[in-house]
């Protein structure tokens, strides 16, 4: 069974077993004349994520879906497309300002990518906008959640709103004047503002001013119960309205005795990318500046700003922010629409996923978390986590599976135990109240030896975990900040214990990240183990964080950038030689994107040779499939859920001697190159099985999948009439929850 020590068969699903061949398709053309760099074989890596957060949206378009997490999906997009306005658009006009253009493996210019990144995202805007202002809008105001306009407001609701105003708003508002003795100011990332033209009435002259919505204000200001619209019939749950709406109804406030002609609102996108050496005396010290550069000095990469708006203001702030007019996006109503989270946390069960509750794999289930405290043990046969771990190997699947019942306890009875020596953990993004790392500092508090590599060029996370490092620091913990020209991807913790007369290493390693928060929103994999060469090539990696090293080998671990790429060429070429001997061979690969031109090739050389690879990609993907004599051999398809599908993991048939692995990389060229990745072997062959049926279960999915067309375009998977519907994500919910109630049957 999928994930709950084999009680079940993946066959019971009806969904395919990796180890049954698939029939390949003979190369058409002489393996030997074709060119496997030429450009045609390459999607483009931007337009490539550009379709993925399409199929994003389309969630947001999908009534099978309820209302709720429609709007999250909507607010998921926008908030994508700001990340890749700031970094990716923002890096392709640097390229362009510095005349540094990147080759890339489509042999696009920057202006060519920009141009065809205009031409696709544009009507993709308007559509989210349209399908909000005319679906969601109105869907949300039959549910009793009124999302209303300040103009349509009855004469009592205005008045509340203009007492409002005076109380909470206006005592922070900064009318800012832009002339030539008022220099036009910095426009801050990401911020609402006003674009205002206001006239003397003395002078008749006009001038132009710019406010800002200050974002310590609540986006939708909510109206009281008793000034709610009256439905009849109706509960309203909801009723408010944006706070910009409040703002410019009352911007005479903010200018008096001049005339309020005109104002617009619009919003911003800069280059938040940082840009360090690669050579840097203090690693801290040069993050911090960087960051101060991206709030202060950070070039613009795109304009939204309200439709309607004259050309003379568009003009303006063009100039100003020196952008193209392709870079500008018209917005016919409301601006920003990431805040629609705020919505979502309404208690609307109904309009929500059902609440998941994680469960605690079976393995697991006799720990005490109290275990470590006798006083509060209250069970004979209770044991602590070490002990579950030395029965056997832990295959851990988040958000099934508890987050907090395994990897927080871990920690947590790690820094309480008496017996642990030594802590040693990579952190690479994490929640701002993380428990594990107060539980770090615990541990640091309780005398043992607690060494943390905090990457602090995790992007956009980076001052949380400069916070987090300093306050580790304080209590006692060594903090490494990460190497330079490197970035920590790894996830893994190695905990070091005296049991008698002898050293156990326990272990974790993941694929995603130590946080709280994105561990119920995040699909991933984890494993627990005590296997010595693993705990032994721990030891050597951290060794290597840490100090001087220049470790080459390992004895389970595959380690970027050691040895990563040539071992999964090498897994690759296996394979190929297998299909040329005549055997089955077969490679499935769950990947976060896959980007690296010369794994592709390698791919491509396997597919030519006849070997059945299938990919699943959650996000880009610049490998083509299904190209005649290079690619027939290759399916890729993509599933977008509930939850993110965020785990790695890599199958190998290698004649039926099968291998799998799981851990951080995905196939991207810095995955291989610029970053610290780990990737572990998964021996314990039941577990092994469980991930197998985990691959399996998702390739035979039907209602989250999309397929990757040889034209760059997804196709939604549907399920024929007659057929069961197969979602991934529910199943593995099920399945977690038949083995804790069998569990508790056979325990009873």
């Amino acid at each position: 069974m999928i994930l709950t020590d084999s009680l079940f068969s993946a066959s019971d699903l009806d969904v395919p077993s990796l180890d049954v061949p698939r029939a390949s398709k003979p190369a058409t053309k002489a393996i030997s004349s074709v060119n496997l760099t030429n450009s045609e074989y390459y999607f483009n890596r931007e337009l490539s994520w550009i379709e993925f957060n399409n199929r994003v949206l389309h969630e947001a378009f999908d009534p099978r879906i309820p209302l709720l997490e429609r709007l999250r999906f909507m607010a998921i997009f926008s908030s994508n497309l700001d990340d890749f306005f700031m970094v990716r658009v923002a890096a392709l006009k640097q390229q362009i300002a510095t005349e540094t253009p990147k080759q890339t493996p489509d042999c696009q210019s920057p202006e060519a990518q920009l141009a065809a990144i205009a031409e696709r995202l544009h009507p993709m805007i308007e559509q989210q906008h349209r399908h909000f202002e005319q679906a969601l809008r109105p869907q949300l105001a039959a549910k009793g959640i009124f999302l209303l306009n300040y103009a349509d407001l009855q004469p009592e609701q205005q008045h509340y709103l203009e007492h409002y105003f005076n109380e909470w708003i206006f005592p922070i508002l900064t009318p800012i004047a832009v002339d030539p003795s008022h220099p036009s100011p910095y426009i801050s990332n990401l911020s609402l503002n006003l674009a205002v033209v206001v006239q003397d009435p003395e002078t008749g002259r006009q001038r132009f001013a710019r406010v800002k919505v200050p974002k310590l204000l609540p986006r939708f200001v909510p109206l009281p119960a008793s000034l709610h619209p009256i439905r009849k019939g109706q509960t309203i749950a909801w009723a408010g309205v944006p706070v910009e709406q409040i703002i410019a109804h009352h911007l005479s406030s903010l200018f008096p005795g001049m005339q309020v002609r005109e104002h617009y609102l619009f919003r911003i996108t800069r280059n938040a990318d940082l840009d360090l050496e690669e050579e840097t005396e203090d690693l801290l010290q040069a993050i911090e500046q960087e960051l101060r550069r991206r709030r202060l000095g950070a070039t613009a990469a795109r304009l939204e700003i309200q439709s309607g708006a004259p050309r003379y203001i568009r003009s303006r702030l063009k100039q100003e922010l020196d952008i193209a007019e392709s870079d500008i996006y018209e917005v016919a109503d409301l601006l920003c629409l990431r805040d629609l989270t705020t919505f979502t946390s309404l208690p609307l069960p109904k309009l929500k996923h059902p609440i998941w509750t994680p469960t605690i794999p079976a393995s697991l289930r006799r720990i005490n978390p109290h275990y470590t405290n006798p006083d509060l043990a209250d069970s004979a046969d209770s044991e602590d986590i070490f002990a579950a771990i030395r029965r056997s190997d832990v295959l851990l699947h988040h958000p099934y599976h508890s987050f907090a019942a395994t990897i927080q306890l871990f920690i947590h009875q790690a820094a309480h135990d008496p017996a642990v020596l030594a802590i040693k953990m990579t952190l690479y993004r994490t929640s701002a109240d993380s428990p594990i790392l107060n539980a770090l500092i615990a541990a640091a508090e309780n005398g043992k030896q607690v060494s943390i590599l905090v990457e602090l060029k995790a992007r956009f996370d980076e001052e949380n975990n400069i916070h987090w490092a300093r306050k580790l620091e304080q209590a006692g913990v060594h903090v490494v900040y990460g190497l330079v020209g490197l970035k920590t991807h790894a996830k893994t913790i190695l905990v070091v214990r005296q049991e008698g007369e002898e050293i156990r290493r326990y272990v974790h390693i993941g694929t995603g990240d130590y946080n709280p928060r994105t561990s119920k929103l995040y699909a991933d994999i984890g494993l627990l183990t005590c296997r010595e060469d693993l705990g032994s090539d721990l030891s050597e990696l951290f060794n290597y964080l840490t100090g001087y090293s220049r470790q080459r080998h390992y004895r389970k671990l595959l380690v970027a950038p050691v040895n990563l790429r040539e071992q999964f060429n090498r897994l690759i070429h296996r394979e190929s030689q297998h299909c040329r001997q005549g055997r089955h061979a077969r490679i499935v690969a769950k990947v976060g994107a896959l980007v690296d031109p010369q794994l592709i090739r390698t791919l491509y050389q396997a597919s030519q040779a006849g070997v059945k690879i299938d990919l699943i990609v959650q996000g880009v993907c610049c490998l083509r499939p299904g190209v005649a004599g290079v690619s027939d051999n290759i399916r890729v398809i993509s599933v977008v859920g509930r939850y993110l599908e965020h785990s790695r993991i890599f199958y190998f048939h290698n004649a039926g001697q099968s291998e799998v692995y799981i851990g951080s990389p995905d196939w991207m060229t810095r995955n291989f190159e610029r970053q610290v990745e780990i990737l572990t072997p998964i021996d314990e062959p039941a577990l092994s099985q469980d991930l197998q049926e985990i691959l399996g279960t998702l390739l035979a999915d039907n209602r989250h999948t999309w397929e990757l067309q040889a034209n760059g375009r997804y196709v939604q998977r549907r399920f024929r009439a007659k057929a069961a519907e197969i979602n991934a994500q529910e199943i593995f919910a099920d399945m977690t929850v038949e083995a804790a109630e069998y569990e508790r049957g056979f325990a009873g």
